[in-house]
């Protein structure tokens, strides 16, 4: 495949891959993709290495032409993909000749799809990532979302490989259930400055994905936790995952693309393999947080690790010296 075109854009389509986690020391946001988890099993549907640059669709998706044959995989929020007006499964590869169109429908779950194509998309690394920061203005298609007309190459790959990951599909007890209302977290580093029965009030009642949510942060809204003493404190790390708690008493949740420290009282952590879930809610979703250690967190986390680990060793040519 030599290049997809978007011939539509949607309501907010960027390229995305894993990110900049190395760059965060230097004030640098992480950024890439919101649900990592639905990129990475995109590209090892397709046969990409994990940390491939995706296409990443909220809610509205787009419509993409492409120039030549190549295989691609949707991934993530269930959002109606169809191709040459035939609707298509998600979550394995799907073949494609040359001058399709892809269109995506009614959304049926989840917030944010993601469409991997076989080779990844070639665009400039900066600061050793192509994912898109809008509020930086880099990384992507100059630092901003896709506009009708964009030309996006797609890099290189033996066309044999096509015939390797033909029908390649996740099994479904990997599939994601977006759904679910419950996400945990860790307590800390600030849930002392807070009163006990706000606490409870916390894990037992729900809170609202709010309209004033995006890619830097998730507002909720619910009942507001009470401080003990002020919700300020001077200025710390921060990253995806932190929930914190203005004055107001509602928590935010920080998303792919918020700042690197704050000055707002932590009550929490979002643990690493429930950020997915997060990412998916939409304005009106509910969540419910539950708390566990970090002890279990690691557990999780080393879990999700260990079954990623099992379908990127059956990706036939991640490590593939196969001339071009």
């Amino acid at each position: 495949m030599e290049y997809i075109k978007c011939l539509k854009p949607g309501l907010l389509t960027t390229i995305q891959d894993l990110g900049r986690p190395s760059y965060q020391s230097f004030g640098v946001s992480v950024s890439g993709a919101m649900d990592p988890l639905s990129l990475k099993l995109a590209n090892i549907i397709v046969g990409n290495p994990p940390d491939y640059a995706a296409l990443e669709i909220t809610l509205l998706g787009p419509e993409i032409l492409f120039k030549g044959e190549g295989i691609i995989a949707v991934t993530g929020a269930d959002l109606s993909p169809a191709l040459n007006g035939k609707a298509i499964p998600m979550w394995r590869a799907i073949h494609i000749e040359d001058g399709a169109i892809l269109k995506f429908g009614k959304g049926k779950n989840g917030c944010r799809s993601y469409l991997a194509i076989l080779g990844g998309i070639d665009v400039p690394a900066v600061m050793g990532s192509k994912a898109t920061f809008i509020r930086g203005r880099y990384g992507g298609i100059e630092g901003r979302a896709l506009q009708s007309n964009d030309y996006i190459p797609i890099g290189p790959f033996h066309p044999k490989w096509m015939n390797e990951v033909k029908n390649r599909r996740i099994p479904g007890c990997y599939i994601p259930n977006f759904s679910n209302e419950v996400v945990r977290f860790v307590w800390g580093p600030h849930d002392r400055e807070f009163e006990e029965e706000s606490k409870e009030i916390f894990v037992k009642g729900f809170y609202q994905v709010t309209n004033q949510s995006d890619r830097m942060g998730y507002r909720l809204n619910g009942d507001p936790l009470v401080h003990k003493k002020s919700a300020d404190i001077l200025s710390e790390f921060a990253a995806p995952g932190t929930i914190q708690v203005p004055a107001n008493g509602k928590p935010i949740i920080l998303m792919a693309d918020c700042q690197m420290s704050g000055g707002y009282t932590k009550i929490g952590m979002v643990i690493g393999t429930d950020i997915p879930l997060v990412a998916q809610k939409k304005p009106g979703d509910a969540i419910k947080f539950q708390p566990i250690s970090i002890l279990q967190a690691q557990q999780e986390w080393k879990r999700q690790m260990r079954w990623l680990s099992i379908l990127a060793a059956n990706n036939l040519h991640l490590n593939r010296k196969t001339a071009i």
